[in-house]
């Protein structure tokens, strides 16, 4: 469904760009509105009489607008293709390293009950671990006394 409507639309939008370029030209237009014509009461032109033209126009556009909004609506068909599949397949599925940097090691321990050591890459140094500080939050500022009052 989602290919045959899909097909519409392109010939139909074909159709119209055919019917569009076949109307000939309103005269005058926007031209109108520069300099010296003041005799025109129109400030578009004048009304020109409908074609067969006009009305393919017309309803060349409404049908583009329709077949564009149902595709819209209209679920695509099929799961995809072999190609899609096999590029789905062989996507990493989980994150990728930055380059230069070693992939994440488990850290399950080993047989004698201790964690193995983490490895860098060759030419890596580790850089060396620090205690952490603890975080003494700061201290509350001390309540100023407010102003005296001027008497009266």
């Amino acid at each position: 469904m989602f290919y045959f409507l899909l097909v519409l639309l392109i010939l139909d939008g074909l159709l119209l760009s055919v019917v569009v370029l076949l109307q000939a030209g309103q005269g005058g237009g926007l031209a109108s509105l520069g300099g010296g014509g003041g005799t025109s009461d129109t400030v578009l032109g004048g009304r020109q009489a409908v074609t067969i033209l006009t009305k393919a126009t017309w309803w060349c556009g409404g049908i583009f607008l329709a077949l564009s909004l149902a595709l819209q609506f209209v679920p695509r068909g099929g799961a995809g293709s072999a190609l899609q599949e096999k590029l789905r397949g062989s996507a990493p599925s989980g994150p990728v390293g930055l380059p230069g940097t070693a992939p994440a090691q488990p850290t399950a321990p080993a047989a004698g009950g201790e964690a193995p050591a983490p490895q860098s890459p060759a030419g890596v140094q580790p850089a060396p671990t620090q205690p952490a500080a603890p975080q003494n939050p700061p201290a509350p500022a001390p309540a100023k006394p407010p102003p005296p009052q001027p008497k009266q």
